[in-house]
């Protein structure tokens, strides 16, 4: 039985996800213009956590786990800057939350 609701709540979880598109960037300039903000630039500062500003402007602070995914994937691309992605995950208290991050 345990099993079961447990299944039950993982769904209920992964059925609230969202797909989000925009731009990754650090915390410290998620104001900069950022079609020529650098990727070397956002891993640099990557203490300082990154963000998804969207094209209306919104930004996005992401959770712990999604600062850790961030740069994973900031690390592994080829983009040098314009760092569009989509992302899957769920928006708590203004924080994203990130199940998964494409850079394209």
């Amino acid at each position: 039985m345990k099993q079961v609701v447990l299944i039950l709540a993982l769904c209920a979880i992964a059925a609230s996800a969202e797909i989000f598109s925009g731009t990754v960037v650090d915390v410290t300039c998620k104001d900069n213009e950022l079609t020529t903000h650098p990727r070397r630039c956002a891993i640099s500062c990557a203490r300082h956590g990154f963000g998804l500003k969207e094209a209306d402007g919104t930004f996005l602070k992401f959770d712990a786990h999604g600062n850790e995914l961030a740069l994973s994937a900031l690390k592994r691309s080829t983009k040098m800057q314009n760092l569009k992605a989509n992302i899957t995950g769920t928006v708590k208290d203004g924080v994203l939350k990130i199940e998964s991050i494409a850079i394209h």
